[in-house]
């Protein structure tokens, strides 16, 4: 196996983005997808887990080769981090609680107080979220109502992960304060 430096690298990841160039992603393949599973499995993920990531970071590669900026990250820290990001979002899943038990049959009446309350507290809200900043608007419908993860709206956006996180924070405080 021939060792690359940096610059190989971005050359590389530069001709899958404008080529599809399939032999420089198969180098990137052989040289990063085994890293990634070894990375995964020290981490904690089981083999089988660490391979079916290190099969999505590699597709993620192939398709968003065009979003990379070397001006920002190495080739290495670019695909690591996606790696990270995606078993963060495979452990969230793997996370998520079972649905509660449904039963069937007709429902008791909700109580009429108990409604109108809702509806309130539900309108204090809508309210709250339109009086945010856009920005963070934005952030909180794509994380709570969307249901996205944080590493896929700054996917989706092309926004630092850091600053994802600081916009939803920040939207929350305020709502806090809004709804308080």
């Amino acid at each position: 196996m021939q060792t690359r430096n940096g610059a190989e690298w971005i050359a590389l990841l530069k001709q899958v983005a404008e080529a599809q160039d399939t032999e420089a992603f198969t180098a990137l393949f052989q040289h990063f997808a085994p890293r990634i599973k070894a990375f995964l499995v020290k981490s904690g993920a089981d083999p089988a887990m660490a391979e079916e990531v290190a099969q999505d970071v590699m597709v993620t590669v192939w398709n968003k080769a065009a979003q990379f900026d070397p001006s920002r990250a190495s080739v290495a820290t670019w695909i690591f981090t996606i790696a990270r990001n995606r078993r963060i979002d495979m452990l969230r899943r793997d996370r998520r609680p079972e649905p509660e038990e449904l039963f069937w049959g007709p429902e008791e009446e909700p109580d009429q107080l108990q409604l109108l309350a809702l509806q309130q507290e539900s309108d204090q809200l809508i309210a709250a979220i339109a009086d945010l900043p856009e920005k963070q608007r934005v952030m909180i419908e794509r994380a709570y109502f969307s249901d996205l993860s944080h590493s896929e709206i700054a996917e989706e956006t092309g926004l630092p992960l850091g600053t994802i996180k600081s916009r939803i924070r920040l939207a929350l405080e305020r709502l806090r304060h809004s709804l308080s």
